[in-house]
């Protein structure tokens, strides 16, 4: 039975995969490194679709990936909408864009936010705001969250550490509090655990109704008992699954998500249920 909804997961396609991982210095280095290089498998979009039915997968988020290291532009990872939506083609109703942002792009990047979530049906914006040396705070980003609240789709930023040549402070996710403050409207989903700073994302979670946490780019069983515990009891509410695949594989996270003896309910929210509702996925 398919069922669980990954909330960040990377352009699954031999192509994206080859030139966003393989081909890109910097992170075939980084799953060098981490032992993860058999990950790196691509597939076609029908392919993909039969991998998430074996694995127990209904949907995937899927990123136009924005993102690489400051000082090395020509290794930025560049995913565009448009093939996100081509590829997306074959089911629609399982295979969903985030847009990726680049802030450089500035307004006509407003514009691209604004086509992608009108004309290719996307559900929602997607930052990594390490690879442009700017927080999330930063000005550079408001036009886009603005953009993103007008239109009602949620904001995914890839928080926390990381494990490539950038600079972590961008990551922290005390730098969501001043625009969960400005946009009280804009769902803010700060994935990747948040890690090393778990307690301050999930205070941010607790604090405000508009911030939401993602468990991306770290497999369950290195997740912190805190962190476990916050979506097993007041936190079930507040946290989606996410694999940031190719980083984490979809089989392995179901695997050890089934070994955290979370309850039925806070399982089924975590997995489904409340990607369901602040996506509006219903």
């Amino acid at each position: 039975m398919t069922y669980a909804i990954d909330i960040l997961c990377n352009h699954f396609t031999p192509g994206n995969i080859g030139r966003n991982f393989l081909e890109n210095p910097a992170e075939r280095a980084t799953f060098e490194r981490l032992g993860l290089m058999n990950n790196l498998k691509g597939r076609e979009p029908e392919e993909f679709l039969r991998y998430l039915d074996g694995v127990g997968v209904d949907k995937v988020l899927i990123t136009a990936i924005q993102c690489g290291p400051w000082f090395e532009p020509e290794h930025l990872a560049r995913t565009e909408a448009e093939e996100v939506h081509a590829d997306a083609a074959v089911d629609r109703s399982r295979l969903l864009g985030l847009f990726g942002i680049n802030p450089n792009r500035r307004m006509a990047g407003v514009a691209q936010l604004e086509n992608a979530i009108k004309a290719y049906g996307f559900k929602g914006a997607h930052i990594h705001p390490h690879g442009f040396g700017h927080p999330p705070s930063h000005a550079v980003y408001f036009p886009f969250y603005a953009k993103c609240a007008e239109l009602g789709v949620p904001v995914v930023l890839s928080m926390g550490n990381t494990t490539d040549a950038m600079p972590i402070e961008p990551g922290r996710p005390i730098h969501l509090d001043p625009i969960a403050l400005y946009f009280p409207e804009l769902s803010i989903v700060c994935t990747h655990t948040g890690w090393p700073w778990i307690s301050e994302a999930i205070a941010l979670a607790t604090k405000h109704r508009n911030v939401f946490l993602g468990t991306s780019a770290y497999a369950p069983k290195h997740w912190t008992p805190e962190f476990v515990r916050f979506i097993d009891a007041h936190g079930r509410d507040k946290v989606m699954w996410g694999t940031d695949f190719p980083m984490i594989s979809h089989e392995r996270s179901l695997r050890e998500v089934e070994n955290l003896g979370l309850r039925d309910e806070s399982k089924r929210k975590l997995l489904r249920e409340n990607a369901m509702r602040v996506f509006g996925l219903e």
